[in-house]
């Protein structure tokens, strides 16, 4: 049994290298990472055939997205707690082993009930791999080496995005619908292995951490509720249907019960005093808005390509890979940035240029021209990564270790409703655009002034966060 425990956020390591030991940290925890961000993505480009396949309508089928990402986010607010009480090698292991076993349970389903039923179990993995990919790391770091590893945790999030729809369309060309979901087998496998026997254990103290169980109560159905809205406001085009307004409204309305709550009681299970540190007021604002500003575009550049230009899948997700490459190419140069020239120029020059790789995509009514579109999609993939990375690694800089786990809770429940709201508003803009607006390439171009709206709020975020912390060599 591993007894080597984690560093903390306020640890200065003897020196700011990523040394070996980080390094296969990051190696473990990304693998795992990978696999349920592909899950995500995969899927997308399936629904058809899985449709045809249960001989299922497509107000079926759309739950076997729905209800992953739904059980996804129920879970998220548990994360911190469970480090807090297990140690975060125990819950990653339990986490990704749960998620392992619902996948190869999705790839024998044997009905839409019964696919949609495993999803919701695999989903429930899945929302506790990506805050725990960021805690584990962020307390291996130390703070002097936040940025260049919050440019790791970056990578799969970035990029799985971009690569899972290709992966999505090669596996159904080749193989059956059920490689979606057994092509996390040969990952998540050597990703047990590895953690079992490499991940450090950290020391717990299991008498000092009770469950929240109100907390629990609110605030899970509270982040259910908000999402459900939101996803219903994008498939309804309309923020003022019943599907839309009783569920966000009962959300709110929850939230607003467990603030009161948190502040109040000793151990919440997430704990809203940590808004009391700058750095972290400024990354929960930047959470915010960077999941409406990447997720937002991400659901409406596929329909564009798809729906107004006439591709399929695959030639899709190559259209949209330079956004990715964009993306790989800048996160180990902002990382090291972030850990050098401070978080605020980052941010303010990562806005500007997504701000510049979105605007070409306002000019489609014109004759599109293709190299132009990609090459403003590699240059959005690199402000992306410029406002991303800064705004993971303030999430840390002033916290007492004690926070870390429940803060990154906090900052992965506020970016998941970030990302439906980005989605809900993009998706009723569109189609108030198709319906009653011009219509065709113009209803793109004139949507996608709303993402360049999006990349612009970022700009002024950048005063929020604190001035740079010099760190001595």
């Amino acid at each position: 049994m591993p007894t080597k425990s984690y560093g903390s956020a306020d640890t200065q390591p003897t020196s700011d290298r990523l040394d070996p030991a980080l390094l296969r940290i990051a190696g473990i925890v990304l693998l795992g990472a990978v696999a349920a961000l592909l899950d995500t993505t995969v899927v997308t480009v399936a629904l058809d055939q899985l449709g045809k396949a249960f001989s299922a309508p497509v107000s079926t089928v759309q739950w076997v997205s729905t209800a992953y990402l739904l059980a996804m986010a129920l879970v998220i607010p548990l994360t911190g707690w469970c480090v807090d009480r297990f140690g975060s090698r125990w819950t990653w292991l339990a986490v990704l082993a749960l998620f392992l076993a619902s996948s190869v349970l999705c790839g024998v389903a044997w009905s839409a009930p019964s696919l949609i039923a495993f999803r919701v179990v695999q989903g429930l993995g899945a929302g506790m791999i990506l805050p725990l990919t960021q805690l584990i790391l962020a307390r291996a770091a130390g703070a002097q080496r936040f940025g260049r590893v919050m440019a790791l945790v970056a990578v799969p999030g970035n990029l799985i995005p971009i690569v899972g729809p290709v992966l999505g369309g090669l596996l159904l060309d080749g193989l059956s619908w059920r490689w979606i979901f057994l092509i996390n087998v040969p990952v998540c496998v050597p990703a047990l292995v590895l953690a079992w026997r490499a991940l450090p254990a950290d020391p717990v103290d299991s008498g000092r951490h009770p469950l929240d169980v109100l907390g629990i109560a609110l605030l899970s159905p509270a982040v259910l509720a908000l999402v459900y809205g939101l996803a219903q406001a994008g498939e309804q085009s309309s923020f003022v249907t019943a599907g839309t307004t009783v569920p966000v409204a009962i959300g709110l309305g929850l939230l607003a019960v467990f603030s009161v709550h948190a502040l109040r009681a000793k151990a919440p299970v997430i704990d809203l005093r940590v808004f009391r540190f700058r750095s972290f007021r400024a990354s929960a604002v930047l959470m915010l808005l960077t999941g409406a500003a990447l997720y937002g575009p991400m659901f409406l550049l596929p329909l564009y390509y798809q729906q107004a230009r006439g591709f399929d899948a695959l030639t899709t997700g190559l259209m949209l890979a330079p956004q990715g490459i964009g993306t790989a190419v800048a996160l180990p140069i902002v990382g090291r940035l972030a850990d050098r020239v401070g978080l605020r120029p980052l941010v303010a020059a990562g806005a500007l240029i997504t701000t510049a790789g979105t605007l070409p995509y306002t000019l489609l009514p014109t004759e599109p021209n293709d190299l132009l579109l990609s090459a403003s999609l590699l240059l959005r993939g690199i402000g992306m990564a410029a406002v991303g990375i800064p705004a993971m690694a303030a999430v840390y800089q002033q916290l007492p270790p004690t926070a870390i786990p429940r803060a990154t809770s906090t900052v992965n429940v506020i970016q998941r409703i970030g990302a439906s709201l980005g989605t809900a508003v993009i998706a009723v803009i569109l189609q108030q655009q198709i319906s009653h607006g011009p219509g065709g390439a113009h209803a793109y171009a004139n949507t996608f002034w709303w993402t360049v709206g999006f990349a612009l709020l970022l700009l002024p975020c950048a005063s929020l966060l604190p001035a740079r912390k010099r760190i001595q060599p």
